[in-house]
C-alpha cells in the first residue's frame, strides 16, 4: 500500500478550484485503497469545510511569520511523523512546497508537482517581483527536486518545459463528479428575474486573469445591438479577490449597464421603474446554491487569459450546459467535440462568441451542452484521474511500467 501526502495551501473553499480538485483527488486515492493524508495550511474557512474531506484524514496548521509564504513549522514535523513513501505539492510559491523539498531531502522519499497553471507565461508575470524572490527563497530547490511534475493539459506540459524544468512530467487532467442530487430548488434570484429570461453565468474567483472586464466590454455592445437585454442577463457569481469585483461595478455603471447585487437587493418581478437589469453579481456560491446556479442557467462563460484546467467548465458541462470560453483555458478538446465556442481573450473576440451563442436556438445549444456531458464521461471522472495518478506513482517507487501519460517532448 503506497502511503501518500498531498500538501496545499489552503483545505477550504478559499482556494476556490483548487479546493475541489484536491479534496477530490485524495479521496479517490483513499477509495483505491492508499493510504493518504492531506496537510494544508489554516485560514478562515477551514473549520467549515474541514468535513468536506472525510474520510480522508487532513492535518492543518496555523501560519506564523512570514505569513506570506504561510510557514508552518509543524507543517514539516507532522510530515515526518507520517512518513510518506511520495508527496504531491499542489501549487507554488508557498510553505508546503519548502516542507516537500525537506522532507523529500532528508527521506530520499520523492515528490510529485501539481503547477495547476502557476508556471504558465501569464501566470508568472502576475506579481513578477514577490515570485522572483519567492524562486531565489525557496521555489528553485522545490521545482528541481521534483521527481515528476503533474501538467493538467498538453500546453501546460510546454509551459513548464519553456522554463528549462527537465523533470518528467506527466498529463492528468482534472476530474468532476456527474451531478446525481435531485434537481435543485430554483434560486431566489431566478425567480426574481424571471424563467423566461436566459441566464449567461460566470462563477469563480473574481480576478484580473479572468477576463471579466473585457467581457463586460463585450456584453454591453451585445447587449446595445437590440432588445436583447429582455432575453439574456450575465450572473457573475464568485468570491471577490483584491477589490476587483467592485471595480466591475464601476465598469458597468460606465458602460450604462443596469446591474444588481444580490447581497443587498432583488428587484420584483413586476417592477417596471427601474431600468432592465443585464448583470448580476451574485456573490460567492457553494454546495447546493452552487449546483443551483448551473442547473438553472442556459451557457457558462470563461473568458480567461490563463488557466490550469478549469474545474467550473468541467462543470457546467457536467450539467450539460454549453460554454463559451478562450483557448487559454487549455480544454482543446472541447472546441472539438462541439462542446464550447471558441473565443479570443478581446472585447471584439467576445462579441463575436457572444453573438453566436444568442443567435443559436434553444436546441442547439441543448445538443453542445450533451456534447460537454459526453465528453466529461469520456474522459474526465475522478476514478479515471486517480488511477493514472496512481500508475504514475507506482511508476516512480519502481513498482509499474511507464505509463502511457507520461509526456515525450
Amino acid at each position: 500500500m503506497i502511503k501518500s501526502a498531498h500538501l496545499t495551501g489552503s483545505v477550504s473553499r478559499k482556494a476556490g478550484g483548487l479546493f475541489d480538485a484536491v479534496l477530490r483527488l485524495a479521496q479517490s486515492q483513499e477509495k483505491q485503497g492508499m493510504n493518504v493524508k492531506v496537510f494544508g495550511l489554516w485560514d478562515e474557512f477551514s473549520d467549515t469545510d474541514f468535513a468536506a474531506w472525510n474520510p480522508v484524514p487532513v492535518a492543518v496548521f496555523k501560519p506564523s511569520w512570514p505569513k506570506m509564504i504561510g510557514r508552518a513549522p509543524r507543517f514539516l514535523e507532522e510530515l515526518y511523523d507520517f512518513e510518506p513513501d511520495i508527496s504531491h505539492t499542489h501549487g507554488l510559491w508557498l510553505y508546503p512546497g519548502i516542507a516537500a523539498e525537506k522532507y523529500s531531502r532528508a527521506k530520499k522519499r520523492p515528490y510529485l508537482i501539481s503547477p495547476h497553471g502557476m508556471l504558465d507565461p501569464w501566470a508568472l508575470k502576475n506579481s513578477r517581483w514577490k515570485k522572483w524572490i519567492a524562486y531565489q527563497m525557496f521555489e528553485r530547490e522545490h521545482l528541481h527536486g521534483a521527481r515528476c511534475f503533474r501538467a493538467l493539459c498538453a500546453s501546460e506540459a510546454h509551459s513548464i518545459r519553456g522554463i528549462k524544468l527537465k523533470n518528467d512530467i506527466a498529463i492528468i487532467p482534472n476530474g468532476i463528479d456527474l451531478p446525481t442530487a435531485p434537481v435543485p430548488s430554483a434560486p431566489s434570484w431566478k425567480q426574481n428575474f424571471g424563467f423566461e429570461k436566459k441566464v449567461l453565468l460566470f462563477l469563480g474567483r473574481i480576478h484580473p486573469k479572468k477576463g471579466l472586464v473585457n467581457l463586460l466590454r463585450a456584453w454591453s455592445q451585445v447587449q446595445g445591438a437590440g432588445n436583447r437585454e429582455q432575453e439574456w442577463i450575465l450572473v457573475i457569481a464568485g468570491w471577490g479577490q483584491g477589490g476587483h469585483e467592485q471595480d466591475l461595478k464601476q465598469l458597468a455603471t460606465e458602460l450604462g449597464l443596469a446591474y444588481v447585487d444580490a447581497r443587498s437587493q432583488l428587484p420584483t418581478p413586476n417592477s417596471h421603474h427601474q431600468p432592465p437589469c443585464s448583470v448580476l453579481f451574485l456573490g460567492p456560491q457553494f454546495n447546493a446554491d452552487k449546483a443551483a446556479c448551473y442547473h438553472y442557467c442556459d451557457a457558462f462563460v470563461l473568458p480567461s487569459f490563463s488557466e490550469g484546467l478549469p474545474m467550473v467548465v468541467l462543470e457546467a458541462w457536467a450539467h450539460s450546459k454549453p460554454v463559451i470560453m478562450t483557448p487559454e483555458c487549455n480544454l482543446p478538446e472541447g472546441f472539438r467535440a462541439g462542446a464550447a465556442i471558441k473565443v479570443e481573450t478581446t472585447e471584439t473576440g467576445l462579441i463575436v462568441g457572444l453573438n453566436e451563442l444568442q443567435r443559436m436556438s434553444d436546441s442547439e445549444r441543448i445538443m453542445m451542452g450533451r456534447s460537454g456531458r459526453g465528453l466529461v464521461m469520456d474522459r474526465f471522472t475522478w476514478p479515471r484521474v486517480g488511477q493514472q495518478l496512481q500508475a504514475v506513482q507506482e511508476w516512480i517507487l519502481g513498482g509499474g511500467t511507464k505509463p502511457d501519460c507520461i509526456f515525450e517532448s
